[in-house]
């Protein structure tokens, strides 16, 4: 897992051939007036556009993924995000469809953070992870970035 500022992205450039794509569209003047959905930016690389109001922990499952990455960024709001490393979670609550990419577990965070606007979280496969629990509205990008 990663959080930090968008200012220091090029910090973490390396690790993925897709990364500095990803930077690059966060980086966008008009991030907060695009639609609410999927924008295909390039082969193993896409963007969610969501806008809504935050969850209450026990109302949501913790997920993983597989084969992409998630690399939050908040536009506005806060975001509390829960994490527990993958491997002390307990089975998935039902099959993983691959199609998909990803699986959901009853397992609660052992930690959280807060993204706070202009803030990036990374997850990776061995990340679980629990986003969108707010009290009030987020707004957000989750750049999907195959691994």
């Amino acid at each position: 897992m990663i959080l930090d500022v968008l200012d220091n992205a090029g910090l973490y450039a390396g690790l993925n051939p897709r990364f500095p794509a990803a930077f690059a569209f966060l980086r966008r003047p008009d991030l907060a007036e695009l639609p609410v959905g999927r924008i295909d930016l390039e082969d193993g690389l896409y963007a969610v556009v969501a806008k809504g109001p935050g969850r209450k922990p026990e109302d949501a499952l913790i997920e993983t993924h597989d084969q992409y990455i998630d690399l939050a960024y908040v536009i506005s709001g806060t975001d509390s995000i829960g994490w527990k490393a993958r491997r002390d979670l307990g089975p998935a609550v039902e099959a993983s469809d691959p199609r998909s990419d990803v699986a959901f577990y009853q397992d609660k965070p052992t930690h959280w953070a807060e993204v706070l606007p202009g803030m990036i979280a990374a997850y990776f496969p061995e990340d679980a992870h629990m986003p969108m629990i707010s009290d009030a509205e987020i707004h957000k990008i989750i750049m999907k970035v195959r691994v």
